[in-house]
C-alpha cells in the first residue's frame, strides 16, 4: 500500500516541542496549555477557527481571515471579546515568544467559553469567549507537491446551508472527519465529496480545483468552505487571463481532467495524482496551469507580505 499522505504533511521540526501557546492572554508551554473539560467547543464544537501563515513577519491575507471569522461569529452570536487589532497584537505576542517570523503555521480557535453546566443551551456559556492561539515551525512536506495526493469520492456530503452551512469554519468537523475515514478506508488519502446533488464539491480538508483544456474549474461555492486560498486562486486566474469558471460538473469530468489540484492556506496548491484510483492528467495532477498559477500565487503572497 502507499504511504499515506495529507495536506497538512509538515517537515519535522523539533522546535515545535518547545512551543508556547497563547490561552485567553497567558502564554503557556504546550504541556500546560489547557481549557477546561466544561469548555463549549471541547463539551459541543460550537467555536470558530482560522488557520493561517507567517512570512517574514507578517500574516498573509490578514484581514480576508479576519472578515470570514467576525462574519462566522456575528452569524452564531459569538462575541470575540476583542477587535481586529487586539487579534493581531495576540498573534505577534505569541510569535514574538516563540521567536517566529517565517514559515509558520497558526490556528486562532474562539469557543463560546466555560459552561456552567454540561448541557448545550448557548446561555449556559457565562465566563465569555475562550481564544486559543497555536503556532508551529511548519514548512510543507516536499513528497506531497511531488507525489502528489490521492482521493477517493465518498458517501458522506456537504450538505445544504440550512442544516449546517460549510461557510462555517466551525469547531464541529464531523461531516469532514467522516469524510476522512471513508477515504482512509478506501485506500485514499483524502475525501473527495460531493454536494447534495451529486455535483463534485470539496475534499474533507480543502477546496477542489480541475484543469481541462486550458480552462480552470472549481465548484460554485454554493457547499464548500469560502476558501481565502481559493478565492486568491480564482482572483489571480481571472487577473491573468486564465479562463476560470466556478460551476456544477460531475466525477466524469474531474476524471478526465488533464489537471487537478487542491487549495488551502496550509499547503497554498498541492496536485491531486489519482481520482478513485484513476489518475489524472499524464504527469500527476500537474501541469503547465497548475506551475502558472502557483507562480502567480508565491508573487502575490510576496507583495501581500512586503
Amino acid at each position: 500500500m502507499s504511504e499515506k499522505k495529507t495536506t497538512h504533511d509538515a517537515e519535522e521540526d523539533i522546535r515545535n516541542q518547545d512551543i508556547k501557546i497563547y490561552v485567553n492572554g497567558a502564554l503557556k508551554h504546550r504541556s500546560e496549555a489547557m481549557v477546561s473539560v466544561y469548555d463549549s467547543g471541547f463539551m459541543l464544537g460550537d467555536g470558530m477557527w482560522e488557520g493561517m501563515r507567517l512570512y517574514d513577519g507578517k500574516w498573509a491575507f490578514f484581514d480576508a481571515h479576519m472578515d470570514r471569522l467576525f462574519d462566522s461569529c456575528k452569524a452564531v452570536s459569538l462575541d470575540i471579546g476583542m477587535d481586529r487589532q487586539g487579534i493581531l497584537d495576540a498573534l505577534t505576542m505569541t510569535a514574538e515568544a516563540n521567536g517566529m517570523t517565517t514559515d509558520v503555521h497558526c490556528r486562532l480557535m474562539v469557543t463560546r467559553g466555560v459552561k456552567a453546566k454540561p448541557f448545550q443551551h448557548p446561555a449556559l456559556s457565562r465566563s465569555g469567549p475562550t481564544v486559543v492561539i497555536i503556532m508551529e515551525h511548519s514548512k510543507p512536506a516536499q513528497n506531497v507537491q511531488k507525489k502528489g495526493i490521492r482521493l477517493a469520492t465518498v458517501p458522506q456530503v456537504r450538505g445544504l446551508p440550512m442544516s449546517q452551512d460549510a461557510k462555517y469554519n466551525s469547531h464541529s468537523k464531523l461531516n469532514c472527519v467522516i469524510g476522512c475515514l471513508q477515504a482512509e478506508q478506501a485506500g485514499a488519502d483524502e475525501a473527495l465529496m460531493l454536494d447534495p446533488h451529486g455535483f463534485v464539491n470539496t475534499t474533507n480538508a480543502c477546496n477542489f480545483f480541475v484543469v481541462r483544456k486550458g480552462q480552470v474549474w472549481t465548484s460554485t461555492g454554493d457547499y464548500c468552505m469560502n476558501g481565502v486560498t481559493r478565492q486568491n486562486v480564482i482572483n489571480l486566474c481571472r487577473e491573468n487571463d486564465i479562463p476560470v469558471f466556478e460551476r456544477n460538473f460531475s466525477l466524469v469530468d474531474a476524471y478526465g481532467a488533464d489537471e487537478a489540484f487542491l487549495t488551502g492556506t496550509f499547503g497554498a496548491q498541492t496536485p491531486v495524482a489519482e481520482i478513485d484510483g484513476k489518475p489524472i492528467g499524464e504527469n500527476g495532477g500537474r501541469g503547465p496551469i497548475l506551475e502558472r498559477i502557483q507562480a502567480l500565487y508565491k508573487d502575490l503572497i510576496r507583495r501581500d507580505t512586503a
